[in-house]
């Protein structure tokens, strides 16, 4: 028998939450995002599949996507509280299935570890083990490796399965362009570009030290590593332990003055650090996330002079952060992120969240 990696990915998670509330809604495109209101300041959260055909997906303004989308559209607010206690559901009926290791990365996703001669009869039990449980489909990617798993998941939606493995890495993805790796975003891409590298098959020929030299000595050899689909096979099932906790508005109009970007940026610090005392841990930096506009984002760091559990200290290190912001331009969104000291448990593992990020 083999070690296989699974990548179960819910399809339209979000979305498909909101349909099975209301099965009314099913066939209709569906745009979830801000409260609903496509009139305000907002970006799509998910689109369903008959919404994607008319070009809207996550990220869009929903101002954007409103124009995009037809009649029967149906815009809904998010409800972090649903989609929460969906994901604990499919979670908790993934670890029902015999001899797999779990490793949660996001809501939505999540790897399996298993050994078997059989990874599609797996893959088929987890997506019948969800859909019995919630109601809710997943796709499911096969590889022997995270990387490859991930990225197959794509070729498997919606509903379905597919495998990708060093044997038919190239056959796949060789001619598909870099930004279809697991990643590599259009930054990057387009750094690669500069080099000569569009494909995933010249990344995986070229020359690694040059990589190296553009990207530094760590990420240049993961990227070279990405384009032969290289990549980390072991599934972690250590309790997640998050790092930070972040919160974040899009103001309706935009802040214009340094008496409405304090008042902001305190209501945000304090709200940011009520939940890191939560958890009982000490706040060891603050970050701010600044969004001018039209739509220029910023973010800045500050590492305070020692772990503090006071709200004052948050609030106060968010403040000056806040004091460096260009006085002369109008904001459309802040955002406070407060850094935790890591427990000493040495079984929790420190992985940085899918959502709630600045």
């Amino acid at each position: 028998m083999a070690d296989w990696v699974l990548h179960v990915d819910m399809d339209q998670f979000i979305a498909a939450v909101e349909v099975l509330r209301r099965p009314e809604l099913a066939g209709r495109p569906v745009i979830v995002g801000g409260r609903g209101d496509p009139t305000e300041r907002a970006v799509v959260s998910t689109a369903s599949y008959e919404a994607r055909a008319f070009g809207i997906g996550s990220g869009m303004p929903l101002k954007i996507a409103a124009r995009k989308a037809p009649e029967d559209a149906v815009f809904l607010p998010v409800d972090h509280d649903a989609y929460a206690s969906a994901s604990a559901d499919v979670m908790a009926a993934l670890r029902t299935l015999p001899g797999v290791v779990l490793e949660v990365i996001g809501w939505d996703e999540c790897f399996l570890g298993v050994t078997t001669d059989d990874p599609e009869r797996t893959a088929r039990d987890a997506q019948a083990a969800v859909l019995e449980a919630t109601g809710l489909h997943c796709s499911v990617g096969i590889g022997d490796n995270k990387v490859r798993a991930k990225i197959a998941t794509e070729f498997g939606k919606p509903r379905g399965t597919f495998r990708l493995t060093e044997d038919n890495w190239f056959e796949v993805m060789g001619a598909k362009p870099t930004r279809d790796l697991w990643g590599v975003g259009s930054k990057v891409q387009k750094r690669l570009a500069e080099h000569g590298i569009a494909t995933v098959r010249e990344l995986a020929d070229a020359d690694e030290q040059e990589l190296v030299t553009e990207f530094g000595p760590k990420m240049g050899v993961w990227y070279h590593g990405l384009g032969s689909g290289l990549g980390p096979h072991v599934v972690d099932d250590t309790p997640w332990v998050a790092r930070s906790h972040s919160r974040e508005t899009t103001y309706q109009q935009n802040l214009t003055t340094a008496a409405e970007v304090e008042t902001s940026i305190r209501e945000l610090a304090g709200h940011a650090f009520d939940d890191c005392a939560a958890e009982g841990r000490p706040v060891i930096r603050v970050h701010l996330k600044v969004r001018y506009a039209p739509f220029e984002t910023k973010t800045f760091g500050r590492k305070l002079p020692a772990p503090t559990d006071r709200r004052a200290d948050v609030i106060d290190a968010a403040v000056a952060l806040g004091s460096t912001l260009d006085a002369e331009r109008e904001i459309r969104l802040l955002g406070v992120r407060a850094e935790m000291a890591m427990p000493d448990d040495g079984d929790a593992v420190e992985r940085t969240p899918v959502r709630g990020r600045i």
